[in-house]
């Protein structure tokens, strides 16, 4: 209860601007806002772990709209909704009448009637993903407005093409509690880098996400990835905002050995390039199938010429002490597991198998999070009578 206490504390110190609005990129929201999320999230996961109720609302839903397939992001949500009292209601495109034509603006009031948020994931589409987001929330602020919507719900980015806002919250929580606080992270070098996998079009979001977000805590970030595998060059500049205004850094070299060198904390994931998925799109919205086989066939030839690019044991006895924190967002590319040649070496996976699964395990309280304080002006005072009434979650 007293670590408990000490959350909701901190709460209210903060200086709060989450209320009524949207979420959809960290960088979006100041290092406080950033803070009441962990928080919150963190209090939430008392309560339900000390078998307390966590029910803020009676009544209403949360519609999901997932345009990518999703397992841990989908289930997430759906608990974050239930954590809270909400129902799930899930907007699929082909049985809505979205296929015939219907706008942005007329879908997003009509699933919004009783909803407290609306999550998307929108990942496939570059330059549109975070875009159709924001028409959704434009959409939803109008129809408030002119007085269709009771209240506006809150958008929550469930994924896009730019950021990854729920999984990288989730990994700062799980290196907060990892290392104990978020002011031992400062100085603590973490290394994202491509890895290679036997898929290609994976997105950029997990990596952008990341340096995005972990330069805004003084951490010294090093990106590395081959020669052709570039992320957004807008995500490069805002990481390397971050790090000055922070007092970190950001790096990016060209060699993974060079990136794990003496780091805490690793992240090897395979993405594409940010040019590949430019010209994705635009084969995907032509619905031109034979482009997007010859676009696969070639690079799928391209990663195959980086197989050496894999986190093993050899890799990790580079970090600090040979014993770095290996993370990865799942499903991970694990060799001789789910591929012949992937992102991971099997020892290194299962040696850290355990840790990545509780990594995922904060992305419910995380959403949960997000949601609350999108909804709720006082955040730390529900919490507080939530602890205070005290009413069991199982009934015993």
């Amino acid at each position: 209860m007293k670590d408990f206490q000490k959350l909701v504390y901190e709460i209210e110190e903060f200086n709060n601007e989450l209320h009524e609005k949207d979420f959809l990129l960290t960088w979006e929201k100041s290092v406080d806002d950033l803070k009441i999320i962990l928080n919150v999230a963190s209090a939430l996961a008392y309560l339900r772990n000390s078998n307390m109720a966590t029910r803020v609302f009676d009544s209403g839903i949360a519609v999901s709209q997932f345009r990518d397939n999703s397992t841990r992001t989908r289930f997430s949500f759906a608990k974050a909704a239930n954590l809270l009292g909400l129902s799930v209601c899930d907007l699929d495109e082909e049985k809505s009448q979205i296929a015939h034509g219907e706008t942005v603006r007329e879908t997003a009031n009509m699933i919004s009637f009783m909803a407290e948020v609306i999550g998307i994931r929108d990942d496939m589409y570059i330059g549109s993903g975070n875009t159709y987001m924001r028409e959704v929330a434009d959409a939803l602020k109008n129809g408030h407005m002119e007085g269709v919507l009771q209240q506006k719900p809150a958008v929550v980015n469930l994924q896009c093409d730019i950021d990854h806002p729920t999984q990288s919250m989730s990994d700062l929580l799980h290196l907060k509690n990892h290392f104990g606080s978020l002011e031992n992270l400062k100085g603590k070098k973490i290394a994202m880098t491509w890895a290679y996998s036997p898929s290609y079009g994976k997105p950029l979001s997990v990596p952008q996400g990341i340096i995005g977000l972990m330069t805004r805590f003084g951490m010294d970030v090093t990106l590395a990835h081959p020669e052709g595998y570039n992320l957004l060059p807008e995500c490069m500049e805002v990481a390397k905002k971050n790090a000055a205004e922070s007092g970190g850094s950001f790096e990016q070299v060209s060699s993974m050995d060079e990136a794990f060198k003496d780091a805490d904390i690793v992240y090897p994931k395979s993405w594409a390039s940010f040019t590949v998925m430019q010209t994705r799109t635009d084969l995907l919205k032509r619905s031109d199938q034979e482009g997007l086989k010859e676009l696969e066939k070639a690079c799928l030839a391209q990663n195959a010429r980086h197989k050496d690019w894999e986190c093993n044991e050899k890799k990790m006895n580079l970090t600090k002490n040979k014993d770095a924190l290996y993370m990865h967002c799942l499903p991970a590319d694990i060799t001789g597991i789910s591929c012949a040649e992937g992102e991971v070496s099997e020892d290194v996976f299962e040696k850290y198998r355990v840790q990545t699964y509780k990594e995922a395990g904060y992305k419910p309280y995380i959403i949960a999070a997000m949601i609350l304080a999108s909804r709720i002006k006082n955040p730390a005072e529900v919490l507080y009578n939530l602890a205070k009434n005290g009413k069991n979650r199982i009934l015993e």
